[in-house]
């Protein structure tokens, strides 16, 4: 785990935006090309995710998965002129929401080597 510093900082910020425009991307791109939008729009959040635990470690991953949530979130309900991105009944809303769901959760359970750079022990 990285310690807290400025710079650890920093780059949680930055995984928060990115996270926020995958969250973003996904939530008005996932109907673009059935299915292939969806696909890309989950494949587009774990790269970021993953990206982001492997550069900050967990704070990034919690900032990154935040900030897709929070888009997702405030991007589903309803526009300023009763528009929806995302609506209760479509199918393709609930696959877009469950799917960045299980895919942000897919990244917690990844084990902490293949994100995490080896030490290098003393001989």
């Amino acid at each position: 785990m990285q310690p807290l510093s400025a710079a650890t900082l920093w780059r949680a910020v930055a995984a928060l935006v990115l996270g926020l425009l995958a969250g973003m991307l996904g939530t008005v791109m996932h109907r673009a090309l059935p299915p292939w939008g969806l696909v890309l729009c989950l494949l587009l959040v774990l790269a970021v995710v993953l990206t982001s635990r492997a550069w900050v470690g967990w704070f990034g991953y919690v900032a990154s998965a935040g900030g897709v949530f929070l888009a997702a979130q405030v991007l589903s309900g309803r526009g300023p002129g009763g528009d929806v991105l995302v609506p209760g009944t479509d199918l393709w809303g609930w696959a877009w929401a469950l799917g960045a769901v299980l895919v942000v959760g897919a990244v917690a359970l990844v084990p902490r080597r293949w994100v995490e750079d080896e030490r290098p022990t003393a001989p």
